[in-house]
C-alpha cells in the first residue's frame, strides 16, 4: 500500500516513526538499519527536522538515517505480520485463511491482528472490528483476553 497524503500527513506519519522505534539504538547491520526515506525536499526537510527535535528531547545521539527514496523491497516472509507469527493459534487461523503466502502478507485482518498482538490499538477499538477479522470464536475470545490484559 502505497503512503496517501489524503489520509494521513508526512508529519503524522514522522510522530508514529519516532515513537515506534528507539532511534538512539545502533543498526547492528546495514539490512536492519533505521531510517526515514523522503520523496521531495519538504518531506526531507520535514525529517530533518522532526530528528533533529528527537535528539534535542532525548540528549542524545540519534542513529536514524534520513535518506532519499529509490526503491522498496518488500521483506523476507519471516519477517512479516512478525507479532502474529509468534502466536502458532492465530498463525493456524490465518494459514487456513490464507494458503497462499502473498494474500497472507497482504491481508488487512492480518495486519490489524498483528498489530493489536503488538500492542497497538485500544479494546473498543478491537471490540468494533472483531467480527471483520476472520477469526474463529476462540481465535476472537482469545485476541480480546490478550488485548484486554495488555492495556
Amino acid at each position: 500500500m502505497d503512503y496517501d497524503p489524503a489520509r494521513i500527513t508526512y508529519s503524522e506519519l514522522l510522530d508514529v516513526f519516532w515513537r515506534s522505534h528507539t532511534p538512539a539504538r545502533r543498526p547492528w547491520s546495514r539490512q536492519y538499519k533505521a531510517a526515514v526515506f523522503y520523496h521531495d525536499e519538504e518531506q526531507k526537510r520535514l525529517a530533518m527536522e522532526s530528528r533533529e527535535s528527537i535528539a534535542a528531547r532525548t540528549d542524545g545521539k540519534v542513529h536514524t538515517e534520513i535518506i532519499p527514496y529509490s526503491e522498496f523491497y518488500l521483506a523476507e516472509p519471516y519477517h512479516q505480520k512478525y507479532q502474529l507469527q509468534l502466536k502458532r493459534n492465530f498463525m493456524r487461523e490465518f494459514k487456513a485463511i490464507y494458503s497462499a503466502n502473498e494474500d497472507f502478507v497482504n491481508s488487512t485482518a492480518a495486519a490489524r491482528v498483528n498489530g493489536y498482538l503488538g500492542g497497538h490499538g485500544s479494546l473498543s477499538q478491537l471490540q468494533a472490528e472483531l467480527s471483520g477479522l476472520g477469526l474463529s470464536a476462540a481465535g476472537a475470545e482469545n485476541l480480546l483476553h490478550i488485548v484486554h490484559n495488555s492495556r
